[in-house]
């Protein structure tokens, strides 16, 4: 949890959270945690976004198919690879699904980069949570292929309300927001908070120390916005 500071609500980027955590695991820290949790450390590590704590985690031989409990605070009963994608920490996808992390689902599998297997049978919803996820993770053969099928790319998730420009520029995605604007994606559609794509890209901007992105997506949406 390093990468948060919770005292500031700022997400920065820590070194040596991956050497810390090799000792921890060296002196004897239970990898998979203690019995009762609701989550393991390689969860928490997926939710944060520490790939380097992540790496050293799967090379104790932490349980990549792990569950967190029913009752947890972040995707209860997901996985680590469900954390990471929910959460937008694309690093850490990456090195669960190398490491032989199982998809479940073409909304995991569009945070992944490929869709190819999840497409038959593929309800509406499920196809727009997929271009949220897409849209988030920045995986742009995957919003195209989602797109090409007719998924609408100003569609609203009724679940979860995830929407995809809304859902890249919060993540700071300049390639995502200008594919979706691109395609004919609304800059000013707002969120039931009445947030607009550029309201949402300025407060993860603030959030975040020294991410390039975000200023990238700013400058995009900032023309095109409705005072």
């Amino acid at each position: 949890m390093l990468r948060y500071d919770t005292t500031r609500g700022i997400w920065r980027e820590v070194d040596g959270a991956g050497a810390l955590a090799a000792i921890l695991v060296a002196a004897g820290a239970p990898v998979d945690g203690q019995k009762g949790v609701p989550e393991t450390p390689l969860i928490t590590a997926a939710s944060y976004g520490d790939a380097g704590v992540a790496r050293v985690l799967i090379g104790a031989g932490a349980d990549l198919e792990a569950r967190s409990s029913d009752d947890a605070g972040g995707v209860p009963g997901g996985t680590a690879l469900l954390h990471a994608a929910v959460f937008g920490m694309s690093a850490v996808v990456d090195v669960l699904v190398e490491a032989g992390a199982r998809i479940e689902g073409i909304e995991v599998a569009a945070a992944v980069g490929d869709v190819t297997e999840w497409l038959a049978g593929a309800a509406p919803d499920s196809l727009t949570r997929a271009l949220v996820m897409a849209a988030q993770h920045e995986r742009p053969d995957v919003i195209d292929r989602l797109l090409a099928l007719g998924t609408p790319v100003d569609a609203v998730d009724p679940v979860f309300g995830g929407h995809p420009l809304r859902a890249a520029a919060q993540a700071g995605r300049p390639g995502s927001v200008g594919q979706l604007l691109a395609a004919g994606a609304d800059p000013n559609l707002r969120d039931n908070r009445r947030r607009t794509p550029l309201d949402l890209c300025r407060k993860s901007r603030a959030e975040h120390e020294g991410v390039d992105g975000y200023r990238e997506v700013e400058a995009i949406l900032v023309p095109i916005t409705d005072p």
